[in-house]
């Protein structure tokens, strides 16, 4: 690949993640690449109705969807638990467009959710006062996630909520390619004492301060057991959940019919479940390697516009976070959301269980970012 199109292959990815906000992370996206932003409209009432893992997989769905689409070619993307925000070459506009509008009616045929999607130019964004940077964060040596900086994401996204740049539905029965999404983990309960989902807002441009929460945030998740990972080290708790199966048949091309797929992932989250749970090695599969690998790869903590963590904790270290954000609210410094529950969930994208390059996004089980995203922005309303 050449020009705009290798951009971000090109990108040297950086490993301590206290330095997510170092400038010299960042490259400014190309004038020609195109933006993605993607929500389910009232998620926080969804989750009201218990259906947190509906949300989850329609947002895990919008980058599994163009992910199939492109080919598996590398691009930057972000999970927001009920959405997700990337950024793609233009040649990969026709195929990303289509994909996104295929899994905007999928989403209401399969899942009763409403998505709204956009896709807006680079240029646009720029002509209207904001920039967008990326950065490569490497979570391990197979998987890397992308960090948004600028203004630019938080733009488009307000930009879709209005409306505009929308990405028009697909006529009914048209579904996307979501090969490798899946949800077969039982949910993640809190080692430490709670499961937070924060999301924090600098009040204009990043300063010194911003900088210096941000360092005193992952401060005090590092002195904590396993950096705050919501993840045990060793690796989730394979699950067997009914309603897992049913979300994951409804994201299956089936010719066959729904009872078929039904059928076909029963077996397989049960082959899956033996395989991981009694630690049977075949043709070269290691379970506890995939399952440590699962826990390194997990996307717990980014910075999309805004610092977004989904961390387990004493409760003792997320009073001191609430503190700190409050004192920080209280200077102008930043807007903030938080939300705490006993458990994490998480939804997978595994194009291979023989690759290492497997990615797991990991939300709040209750609320999680949704929540949090909804508490910042009433912060904001009072602050207005």
């Amino acid at each position: 690949m050449t020009g705009s199109t290798g951009f971000y292959d090109a990108i040297v990815p950086f490993a301590d993640f206290a330095h997510v906000l170092d400038p010299q992370n960042y490259r400014p996206l190309p004038a020609d690449w195109l933006v993605g932003v993607a929500d389910v409209v009232d998620s926080t009432g969804a989750i009201a109705a218990g259906r947190y893992k509906a949300v989850n997989m329609v947002g895990a769905a919008v980058i599994a969807a163009v992910l199939n689409a492109t080919g598996g070619r590398q691009f930057p993307f972000v999970f927001g638990g009920d959405g997700a925000s990337f950024a793609v070459p233009p040649d990969a506009e026709p195929a990303v467009r289509e994909a996104l509008s295929r899994t905007v009616t999928w989403a209401a045929a399969e899942m009763g959710l409403r998505l709204r999607a956009a896709l807006i130019g680079v240029t646009a964004i720029r002509d209207a006062g904001f920039d967008l940077t990326v950065a490569r964060f490497a979570a391990s040596r197979a998987v890397t996630y992308a960090m948004f900086a600028g203004g630019g994401m938080a733009w488009a996204e307000g930009q879709m909520k209005l409306g505009h740049f929308a990405v028009v539905p697909a006529p009914s029965g048209q579904h996307p390619d979501l090969t490798g999404l899946s949800c077969r983990y039982a949910p993640i309960g809190s080692e430490q004492g709670v499961v937070l989902s924060l999301i924090v807002v600098p009040l204009g441009h990043p300063d010194e301060r911003f900088l210096a929460l941000v360092a005193t945030l992952l401060g005090r998740l590092s002195r904590s057991d396993n950096e705050g990972r919501p993840v045990p080290a060793t690796g989730p708790t394979p699950g067997l959940d009914p309603m897992s199966f049913d979300l994951e048949a409804r994201a299956i091309r089936r010719p066959l019919g729904r009872l078929v797929a039904l059928a076909r992932t029963w077996a397989l989250a049960h082959f899956s479940w033996a395989v991981l749970r009694y630690r049977i090695r075949i043709k070269g599969f290691e379970p506890d390697h995939y399952l440590r690998q699962t826990a390194i790869n997990t996307d717990f903590r980014k910075f999309d516009d805004g610092l977004k963590l989904t961390v387990d904790c004493s409760l003792a270290t997320a009073d001191r976070i609430e503190r700190d954000l409050h004192a920080a609210h209280t200077q102008g410094i930043c807007v903030y959301g938080l939300h705490r529950q006993k458990e994490a969930l998480m939804t997978c994208l595994v194009p291979s269980p023989m690759r290492d390059d497997h990615v797991h996004f990991v939300d709040g089980a209750s609320g999680g970012y949704a929540s949090a995203a909804l508490k910042l922005k009433a912060q904001r309303e009072i602050a207005a």
